[in-house]
């Protein structure tokens, strides 16, 4: 049964939402320790510093900073990725020349996931520019960068309305764009090429809940591993400017660099991995047996 385009894009819309929130429940910790890491890498020795300090002077709580915006980020982000994903690999299949029940390579399917990332950075980056404020706003004020910090993600979005309106929302607009686009080639690059090494000839689709979860954690990792400098001068560039005027990412980057060496662009990579094959082993697992579960559920009427 071939299914309607619209009722494939709901069920690709909803199992990305299905995905992006399995993908917050599980990294969060990690994310705000990469935040924190990447925006004061001075404050912190690394991530079990991290950690312990976080704990000692905000609570557990203090981890879950900025969970709303990310749940809305992710199930955003992910929804629109995924929906856009399908899209996209009818474009490419275009392009190619071939039937559009032809399974594509895993280049292909890299490309498509490219190309569906620039849709999904549209919505991202406002709720991620929230996101980070709340994650970094401890140590913002503790550094004597402002004075009085927000504590609600409310707080927050009528500060940045107040001081630059709602295009204050797309602040690291350009270096979310180039962590996207080409991350998210490695991203569905990485899952496509594991999920064809664990299938060994057999369909993906008969592939077990490990393999989805390795394949979908080793996807995430060469995402991050391909972009990672690109990440901390868009946290930093999110964060800072609510001290004031931020310079672009050309400027942030030389500045990062003269002053604290390249090895600053890597600040906060270990938790940073640690969430990526976690977080996202846990959103394709999410993804793929949902989206699988209304396929069957539309194929049943």
């Amino acid at each position: 049964m071939r299914i309607n385009s619209a009722i494939q894009a709901a069920i690709d819309l909803t199992a990305g939402a299905a995905g992006g929130t399995a993908c917050v429940v599980t990294g969060q910790p990690f994310d705000t320790a990469k935040v924190k890491m990447q925006t004061f890498p001075e404050m912190y020795k690394g991530i079990v510093d991290c950690f312990v300090k976080t704990y000692k002077q905000v609570g557990f709580r203090g981890f879950y900073k900025g969970t709303t915006p990310a749940l809305v980020a992710n199930i955003a982000e992910n929804s629109v990725l995924f929906m856009c994903y399908g899209f996209c690999q009818q474009i490419v299949r275009r392009i190619v020349g071939v039937d559009r029940k032809t399974k594509l390579s895993d280049l292909q399917n890299a490309a498509a996931g490219s190309f569906a990332s620039a849709f999904a950075t549209l919505v991202l980056c406002p709720t991620e520019l929230v996101k980070c404020r709340l994650q970094a706003m401890h140590e913002m004020q503790l550094s004597g960068k402002i004075i009085q910090g927000h504590n609600t993600v409310w707080s927050v979005v009528k500060g940045v309305i107040q001081k630059d309106g709602p295009l204050g929302f797309y602040r690291g607009l350009s270096s979310t764009l180039l962590r996207e686009v080409p991350g998210y080639f490695f991203f569905f690059g990485g899952y496509e090429l594991s999920r064809t090494f664990f299938a060994a000839g057999r369909s993906k689709d008969e592939l077990g809940p490990i393999p989805l979860l390795l394949s979908g954690g080793f996807g995430g990792s060469c995402l991050w591993i391909a972009v990672y400098p690109v990440d901390c001068v868009k946290s930093r560039i999110q964060v800072l400017s609510m001290a004031g005027k931020q310079t672009g990412f050309m400027g942030t980057f030389v500045t990062v660099v003269r002053t604290e060496g390249v090895l600053a662009l890597y600040s906060g990579l270990k938790p940073t991995m640690i969430r990526a094959f976690l977080a996202n082993g846990a959103l394709f697992l999410a993804y793929e047996y949902s989206r699988k579960l209304m396929m069957k559920q539309v194929d049943s009427y």
